[in-house]
């Protein structure tokens, strides 16, 4: 388990995983070694703000801002927190 807390934690792809979007379906994929995974509803925004630059925090606050009335602060964290324990987010 990792010691970063979720308001300090600068999440990035892990180098294996790229983002990118399949305009024949129209979603956002995430590219594995030998794994596609198909990102459902606003995810793909969400993994796309994830460049190591930006906090947890700061990308609530963008999506807040982009989404006004999303449950954002509510969901993003956890759905970050997944992304980390697959292994896709460091």
């Amino acid at each position: 388990m990792s010691t970063t807390s979720v308001t300090d934690w600068r999440p990035v792809p892990a180098p294996a995983v790229v983002l990118r979007h399949d305009h024949a379906r129209d979603t956002d994929l995430l590219l594995l070694p030998e794994r596609v995974v198909v990102l459902q509803g606003g995810a793909g925004p969400v993994v796309g703000l994830c460049d190591g630059t930006r906090t947890v925090c700061d990308i609530v606050d963008e999506l807040a801002e982009r989404f006004p009335g999303a449950p954002v602060a509510a969901d993003v964290p956890p759905f970050l927190e997944r992304l980390r324990k697959e292994g896709w987010l460091r």
